[in-house]
């Protein structure tokens, strides 16, 4: 749990200061800082279900492949 505060912080501060320094507002920077990490979990839960999907396709053969005993 520690890694994972530990990388939200970077991951804000970094979402911050791009803000900031692309715009020299403190309230952009602090806006991006929130909402970007927001959006950026929402994505990650999506291409989870995704990529856990293809990785199943990929490991279920397919019903020509299947050998009967």
């Amino acid at each position: 749990m520690t890694k994972t505060i530990s990388f939200a912080v970077i991951h804000m501060g970094v979402a911050f200061t791009v803000g900031y320094v692309m715009t020299g507002d403190i309230v952009v920077g602090g806006a991006l800082a929130l909402v970007e990490p927001m959006c950026n979990t929402v994505a990650y839960y999506f291409h989870e279900k995704v990529w856990n999907r293809i990785q199943h396709r990929a490991a279920t053969p397919a019903p020509d492949q299947v050998i009967h005993a």
